[in-house]
């Protein structure tokens, strides 16, 4: 991630995953149902010398909880393997006391009935390949690469939408972990309207959203912040964040938490000095009306994105009717991305195409951006897909025009 994440993730001991073990068997037991292979996969590598804590690479995370690195996870249809290094008492001393098969406390520790060295997965490997054809694993990966030279007649099938299907579904546990993720982003936005003011600089927008994270116990940032101000806020990932902004400007903040290693998503626009022109409002209401459209029309079955039958459709079709550019045109063509992702673990998390199913978590986020006129607008939040329509997870943030210059307003 960029800065402001490096920044946050200072080096500290790793500590155990704050959902219940019982979590991460109930996943591993439901990727066994469906498995026809061997399943491997492994934890993140380790650089010589780490000054800033790395994240857990996020399938190997979802199917174990563990956050420490060099381990690997061995998944058939009867078993479930967990390989662990040794433990390196000099390493220790600098990053702490992490997990080892020869632990006492290791299954209470990790949630596995089976915890075997390192040195024994290849061996566990050649066993669980003489009952199983399929290969399933991460592409593009040192590891995987070398599994493909230990075992060159293998066909090595990619994991990631196996897992995929399985993670686009979110657990009770993982519902409260992205709410808990939502309210502080919430909170950090409303304290950014309360700091903005003519003259300051965007950086200083962006202080305020991490240092509320941060003070929150979050990890940290989902994603590196977007505060674009003027013409900044009619470009998309703009991250720079060195602008000053100025009165009579809409400010796109789009930001959100990382807590418990689970991520939201959140945009909203505020004009600066607390009143929006009519123009910008203009545009505002459009934006607003294409959401509430597309939150309104998502239930299962219905797609993201696509010509037909999607939720990006419905958004651009409203901007086509409720509005015109400078030279007469409709709006629609200034809705330049989809309407929205999954989000989980990561930001933008896996996913599989097809259309919305309940219990999927998915960001909505119409915007408008005209260079042309300076003006930018996006609004996003978090909904959960349910069995007869959708639940909006950031509806305590306002988005009605009135109620944001009421909250920017000095």
């Amino acid at each position: 991630m960029r800065r402001f994440l490096a920044l946050a993730l200072l080096l500290a001991p790793l500590v155990p995953a704050k959902m219940p073990l019982d979590e991460f068997r109930t996943r591993r037991a439901n990727l066994r149902k469906s498995l026809d292979g061997v399943v491997l996969l492994a934890a993140r590598t380790e650089a010589r010398d780490e000054v800033f804590r790395v994240d857990q690479e996020p399938n190997f995370y979802y199917l174990t909880g563990l956050t420490d690195p060099g381990a690997r996870l061995l998944v058939t249809p009867s078993r479930e393997i967990l390989f662990l290094p040794h433990h390196n008492e000099r390493l220790e001393h600098y990053v702490g006391k992490r997990s080892s098969a020869e632990d006492s406390d290791v299954h209470a520790l990790t949630g596995f009935e089976e915890v075997l060295p390192i040195e024994k997965f290849e061996t566990e490997l050649d066993q669980a390949l003489s009952t199983n054809e399929k290969v399933y694993t991460l592409q593009n990966t040192p590891f995987t690469d070398k599994l493909k030279l230990l075992y060159p007649f293998r066909d090595i099938s990619d994991a990631a939408p196996v897992i995929a299907k399985l993670r686009m579904k979110k657990s009770a546990a993982e519902l409260a972990a992205i709410q808990h993720a939502t309210d502080v982003s919430l909170e950090a936005h409303r304290a950014a309207w309360k700091r903005m003011a003519a003259g300051l600089y965007e950086y200083q927008l962006e202080a305020t959203l991490v240092n509320t994270f941060l003070e929150n116990g979050c990890e940290g940032v989902s994603y590196a912040p977007i505060v674009g101000s003027g013409p900044n806020s009619t470009v998309l990932h703009y991250s720079a964040n060195h602008r000053r902004a100025d009165r009579g400007e809409v400010v796109v903040i789009d930001s959100a938490a990382q807590c418990d290693g689970y991520a939201s998503d959140i945009t909203r626009t505020a004009p600066v000095g607390g009143k929006f022109s009519p123009r910008q409002r203009e545009i505002y209401e459009i934006v607003l009306g294409a959401q509430n459209a597309a939150i309104a029309a998502a239930k299962p079955g219905i797609r993201l994105s696509g010509p037909t039958n999607s939720l990006t459709k419905i958004a651009k079709d409203y901007m086509d009717a409720h509005g015109k550019d400078l030279h007469g045109e409709p709006l629609g063509k200034y809705f330049i991305h989809g309407i929205g992702h999954q989000v989980g673990l990561q930001v933008h998390d896996a996913s599989v195409d097809g259309p919305l199913e309940a219990g999927m978590v998915v960001t909505i986020e119409p915007g408008i951006y005209i260079p042309e006129e300076n003006i930018g607008v996006r609004i996003e939040d978090v909904i959960l897909v349910t069995e007869n329509g959708a639940k909006l997870l950031s509806a305590a943030l306002p988005r009605e025009p009135d109620e944001i210059e009421k909250a920017v307003a000095k």
